[in-house]
């Protein structure tokens, strides 16, 4: 966790955190607002394909005591730790995001640059709570 809060700094300090703030909101147009819509309430125009529910992502605080779980989102988001058994509903970030930097940046660059993209989408996702 402190890595992950280190390296979120690290960006806004770089960017400035109105850059970091867009850079997040971009992150979140391209990678999930096609299922949890661009309000993030769950009505993306692909959730009307998918056999479940796509949850609202507004509510992520109020269901949990009014904390943000910024570590449970980050992961998930991630999607590379955990069981997957029979796979799971949500891509696996983490993976699309690091193959994508792996030739530019390297093995462990990328996972920096993986990070960091995580780090301002789940940012943004804190910044729609209701």
């Amino acid at each position: 966790m402190r890595r992950l809060v280190t390296g979120a700094l690290a960006l806004s300090v770089i960017c400035g955190a109105a850059a970091a703030q867009e850079a997040g909101k971009q992150e979140y147009m391209v990678a999930c607002a096609g299922c949890h819509g661009e309000s993030g309430m769950g009505q993306g125009p692909f959730s009307e394909w998918l056999n479940l529910d796509v949850p609202s992502l507004t509510g992520l605080s109020a269901a949990n005591d009014g904390v943000f779980p910024y570590l449970d989102v980050f992961m998930v988001v991630d999607g590379r730790s955990g069981v997957r058994g029979h796979g799971g509903a949500m891509p696996i970030w983490g993976e699309r995001f690091s193959t994508t930097a792996r030739e530019e940046f390297g093995y462990f660059g990328a996972e920096v640059v993986t990070r960091g993209r995580i780090a301002v989408l789940v940012d943004y996702i804190e910044s729609i709570q209701e």
